[in-house]
């Protein structure tokens, strides 16, 4: 009996890793205008951006339907396959509940979880998984320990703009204006399943202290686990300089860190630019 892991385009997992981890993501649906394109499929994550900057629309996503996990959950059931599903978080779309009301229909070998997360904190999660099958353990044992993990998984960014939170109606024109001007980058986390602001730092070097700050009051990185390190945009400019700025963090476990687009979940609403780390916190 295989045990097939599958998550969504939320995750920011490519399909190319998603075959090099014998994985299953179902891609989000995104909308631009009335053209529709599915997530990390027909749209890649440089044609995403480059969309983002060339319309005054902001994109939509939309949940994953109940008929696309059934079909999914029906093949691995047909097999006599386990499978665990990692939804992105219950806090800021229905896919989840799609996911349960698909899986009434089948075995107790169809298991769904919800990260409370997305964007690569949902990455690691996802990934921290699949080394747990590696191991040999069998997906009742991996669902139990991933659920206890996952409360030590977390992100944090910075937005290196306001302008696409203040097209996406997250933030009023004015305040996004007087924000870009005094070059204002807000910074933020994934709390209770949702984006939570928790502050809002004035320059480049006052961002990467707060970065800094935040992992060491949340434990700081359990290098034995997965970490990741994510840009949104065309270029990681901005991330190195990050990585650099950060490196007593990790110093010493380089070679250990991976590195992300982020996708539309997120960079929607983030704009080119922004930087993200996502990692576990040490027991």
């Amino acid at each position: 009996m295989a045990i097939r892991i599958v998550t969504d385009s939320a995750s920011d997992i490519s399909q190319e890793l998603a075959k090099k981890w014998d994985i299953t993501v179902i891609p989000l649906n995104v909308r631009f205008g009335e053209r529709e394109f599915l997530d990390g499929v027909t749209l890649s994550g440089p044609d995403f951006y480059k969309k983002l900057v060339e319309t005054d629309e902001i994109p939509k996503t939309s949940q994953i339907s109940p008929y696309e996990y059934s079909r999914i959950f029906e093949e691995a059931d047909k097999a006599g396959d386990e499978l665990i599903y990692f939804s992105l978080s219950s806090g800021v779309s229905g896919s989840y509940q799609s996911a349960l009301i698909a899986a009434q229909d089948y075995s107790d070998n169809i298991h769904v979880l919800d990260t409370r997360q997305f964007c690569i904190s949902e990455y690691i999660i996802v990934q921290r998984a699949v080394e747990m099958r590696s191991l040999g353990m069998n997906a009742r044992e991996i669902v139990e320990k991933i659920s206890e993990e996952m409360k030590k998984a977390h992100v944090i960014a910075v937005f290196d703009t306001l302008e696409y939170l203040k097209l996406g109606g997250r933030l009023p024109a004015a305040a996004a204006f007087v924000g870009n001007l005094l070059m204002i980058k807000p910074v933020i986390t994934i709390e209770d399943g949702q984006v939570k602001v928790i502050g809002k730092a004035r320059g480049s070097k006052n961002s990467h202290n707060m970065l800094m700050e935040f992992v060491r009051n949340h434990g700081g990185i359990d290098m034995d686990k997965p970490a990741c390190l994510g840009y949104t945009g065309l270029s990681d400019e901005m991330l190195k300089k990050y990585v650099e700025d950060s490196k007593v963090l990790y110093e010493g476990h380089e070679d250990k860190l991976q590195y992300a687009v982020v996708g539309a979940t997120i960079g929607t609403y983030a704009g080119p630019g922004a930087i993200a780390l996502a990692y576990f916190e040490k027991a």
